[in-house]
């Protein structure tokens, strides 16, 4: 594991054995409690930048096996992207790992290949409203990329040219060199550095890119950001990354959402809270008050001898669930104010009222927190 790199597992605070579920429990408490627009902290955000990270990996039951089987070196290695996405491939990975070790020698080893490289994957950040996170929405974004030139369709070579074998490594795209060791003689075979790899080189470089196959262009595209997403979810968009080097794989884009906060509704999970202002009166007697969901105003009904910090749970009024049907609740909590300003009427019709109701008792507690209460009232 690289110095200072920690284990993706004790960055969730999650075991091995962790399931998908836990992963993603993890994963939001954490990235809600280091979300650089809620925690002021100075490392907020690279914590919050480990958390994504460890989660892209341990989320994608390909990449985690990988993680699981060589580390960090089995998913940061960069074929591609800043992150390292799908940058791993199956014998090339293992040659990697083995090259981390020896050198890359191969004990007499067979002929590597070595293919143009695959384009870097992007990350776009898009801040959205409470409500888009919510119920969806498409959204225009606009970002530049290396496209394949248009003008060589991406082979480096000026139309109607060929590429021509590489004289510096015959087309193998390999240099060999042999080395002897205690062990006997290893052959020692690195990527030739004149063609990249390819085996191949322009002979005549596209007057339009100069021969790397690529240039910058402005991308304009539409994405469809799907009901109940949370704080920190990506989506991933294939082939809209960066196009790879002389006709290389095109990597992908990854759009990392940010929420804003919503003036009256916290989001717990899919279920949404709403703390409700009563008056002594209303509390004591019960009213009908209008109060705001995420469906517009509805009606509710503040029943009689409604304790301040009370909860109320509307069945279905929450967040759509992002995989699979149906919505989380509201939970509503009454929250009894005290006048600090009363006029002398007020104040002697409080008067006379406190000596009719003598010496209160507080209400039974159970000892729980409203997080607890919460978990129990949504639970039924």
């Amino acid at each position: 594991m690289p110095i200072g790199q920690r284990d993706y597992y004790d960055v969730l605070g999650v075991p091995r054995t962790a399931d998908a579920a836990a992963l993603k429990r993890a994963y939001r408490k954490l990235a809600m409690e280091f979300h650089p627009d809620r925690n002021a902290s100075p490392d907020a955000a690279e914590k919050f930048k480990e958390i994504n990270r460890a989660y892209e990996v341990l989320s994608d039951d390909q990449t985690r096996a990988r993680y699981d089987r060589f580390g960090h070196a089995g998913v940061d290695g960069s074929t591609g992207g800043p992150q390292g996405f799908e940058g791993f491939g199956n014998f090339e990975g293992f040659g990697d790992i083995f090259d981390a070790f020896f050198g890359g020698a191969s004990r007499g080893g067979g002929r590597r290949r070595h293919g143009p490289a695959r384009g870097a994957d992007l990350r776009y950040n898009l801040r959205i409203e409470f409500e888009e996170a919510i119920f969806g929405a498409e959204k225009d974004i606009e970002f530049e990329r290396l496209e394949r030139c248009d003008h060589c369709g991406g082979r480096g070579a000026e139309p109607g040219s060929e590429l021509i074998s590489c004289p510096e490594c015959n087309g193998t795209g390999e240099i060999r060199r042999a080395q002897q060791s205690i062990f006997g003689q290893f052959v020692n075979v690195a990527a030739c550095g004149r063609c990249e790899g390819e085996g191949r080189i322009v002979s005549n470089p596209c007057t339009k890119c100069r021969g790397t196959g690529r240039q910058r262009a402005s991308r304009h595209i539409s994405v469809k950001i799907p009901p109940g997403v949370d704080d920190g979810a990506q989506i991933r968009l294939s082939g809209e990354g960066e196009a790879g080097a002389r006709g290389g794989d095109i990597g992908n884009l990854y759009v990392v959402l940010s929420v804003r906060k919503h003036a009256q509704f916290e989001r717990v999970d899919d279920h949404i809270l709403l703390e409700l202002p009563v008056n002594l009166a209303q509390a004591a007697l019960g009213a009908m008050v209008t109060i705001p969901t995420l469906d517009g105003d509805f009606e509710f009904e503040v029943p009689p001898g409604t304790q301040s910090g009370e909860d109320f749970v509307l069945r279905g009024k929450g967040v759509p669930h992002l995989r699979g049907s149906g919505r989380g609740d509201m939970v509503v909590r009454a929250t009894v104010v005290v006048p600090d300003e009363l006029s002398d009427e007020q104040r002697e019709l409080l008067r006379r009222l406190g000596e009719t109701m003598g010496t209160p008792t507080l209400p039974k507690k159970n000892g729980k927190n409203f997080f607890e209460r919460l978990r129990d009232a949504v639970a039924g």
